[in-house]
């Protein structure tokens, strides 16, 4: 057996084992990178720590703890309910404005990961306060991130653009922005119907608060023998809370004075969004290291563990050929439409457990044999390989997946991350199954 076919096996065994077992999953990635990559792949301890991924612990952590800080000072609070009012309390449109945001966010040049680093502590923070299934509110995000992400100027978008170029192939830069763009967007309307959108359509944020504001003042709860209070439960009154919600204090103002610099920073000047967050988190807990104290165990450290180990084993793969291995054995089939079809597999297959931008430059040039014969479409090729690519960012071994399961609160992040594991698996079939029926199969790109 190859060492590729002996790695693929390894990593359905770390799944197995983690899910049979109930342990942390990146623990036992890390014991099979070591225990292969050492044992087995005679990796050296240097490249299996090349593997591991510094830029996306340190994103994990920095926007984790900037938003612990900013969660715990009443700052998401306040702009939770500026947002509510902002949509007159229709709870319905909150999960599309983060949808749309997030989008203008990469068409105008933000990497995916940034963008949803920025949207996902604050629409995860909307869905808990009002109820909104965090899988409603975490995917519209990274969809909004993946339809915005092939704009000419954008991220995604330029590396596709250029390696299509370089590869002497037709390509049409604004079709493939407007083909993501709808994707994904259609496929948010089917997530928002699958996800209880429809139970939001007749709620408003108003009368939720009404509701909670309700309290029987003419009935006294009866003591039982304990001493604890029997019969109906007093609700507490919304209004104190949202009065403080509604105010700005120092601490409030330099944490959103902090975001701002964030987004500038990451948008603007291009700079790394895991340790512009981190400088700004440290920032606020020199100025205000009272309040700070509890924030730094509200990291989403679990989270952290499974995601860097799991990306650390996949680094090994791609380190002893198995990513080369499996484009190689591509270029055999004989059926360009099948090849086609499985180059797309392959594309969503890896890329839910590693970086999209590195698999549309290696992928993209695999196809270039039989693209030149003129018997498959190039254009639909590469849109369907960038849709295939991008949707299974949702994956939570996908940096943006990652994000939103580290951005839930603990009593919803194991749900979070079944669900996106579940949906990101799901989608390395569904995608680049619809993507290559819609425009690879019929042939009129």
């Amino acid at each position: 057996m190859s060492m590729q076919i002996i790695s693929i096996v390894g990593l359905v065994l770390i799944v197995l084992l983690a899910t049979l077992r109930s342990v942390n999953m990146g623990a036992i990635a890390f014991l099979g990178a070591f225990l292969l990559g050492t044992l087995v792949f005679d990796v050296s301890e240097d490249d299996l720590f090349a593997g591991f991924p510094g830029d996306l612990f340190v994103v994990l952590v920095g926007v984790t703890l900037l938003f612990a800080i900013a969660k715990g000072n009443g700052t998401v609070d306040w702009l939770v309910h500026v947002g509510v009012q902002a949509v007159r309390g229709r709870i319905a449109f909150i999960p599309w404005v983060m949808f749309v945001v997030t989008s203008v966010l990469t068409t105008v040049g933000a990497v995916v990961p940034g963008a949803v680093a920025i949207m996902a502590p604050i629409g995860l923070s909307f869905a808990a306060r009002h109820r909104i299934n965090p899988m409603l509110m975490g995917l519209l995000i990274i969809n909004g991130a993946s339809a915005g992400g092939f704009s000419p100027i954008a991220v995604f978008g330029v590396i596709t653009n250029g390696v299509v170029e370089r590869s002497g192939l037709p390509g049409n830069p604004g079709l493939l922005w407007v083909s993501s763009f709808l994707f994904n967007a259609l496929l948010s309307v089917a997530v928002f119907f699958m996800f209880g959108g429809r139970e939001l359509l007749s709620r408003r944020a108003d009368g939720e608060e009404q509701a909670n504001d309700t309290v029987d003042q003419d009935t006294e709860p009866e003591p039982t023998s304990g001493g604890a209070p029997a019969g109906r439960t007093t609700v507490a009154t919304k209004t104190e809370p949202d009065q403080a919600v509604a105010g700005l204090n120092a601490q409030r103002i330099v944490t959103l004075a902090g975001l701002l610099v964030l987004v500038v920073g990451a948008l603007v000047f291009d700079i790394d969004v895991g340790l512009l967050a981190l400088s700004i988190a440290t920032v606020i807990c020199v100025l205000f290291p009272d309040d700070c104290k509890g924030s730094v165990g509200e990291v989403a450290w679990p989270t952290v563990l499974l995601i860097c180990g799991v990306v650390t084993y996949v680094g090994i793969m791609q380190t002893i050929g198995t990513i080369d291995m499996l484009g190689e054995s591509v270029a055999g089939i004989g059926v360009p439409l099948l090849a086609a079809f499985v180059i797309c597999l392959i594309g969503g297959a890896v890329s839910a457990f590693a970086s999209t931008t590195g698999i549309l430059g290696a992928l993209i040039p695999l196809a270039v044999p039989f693209l030149l014969g003129g018997e498959i479409g190039a254009v639909g090729m590469i849109i369907a390989l960038a849709i295939s690519s991008s949707v299974v960012d949702s994956s939570p071994f996908s940096t943006s997946g990652a994000l939103v399961v580290a951005s839930g609160g603990p009593e919803v992040r194991d749900r979070v991350f079944r669900g996106l594991m579940r949906w990101g698996l799901s989608m390395i079939v569904v995608a680049p199954a619809l993507a290559w029926t819609i425009f690879v199969l019929p042939g009129w790109l």
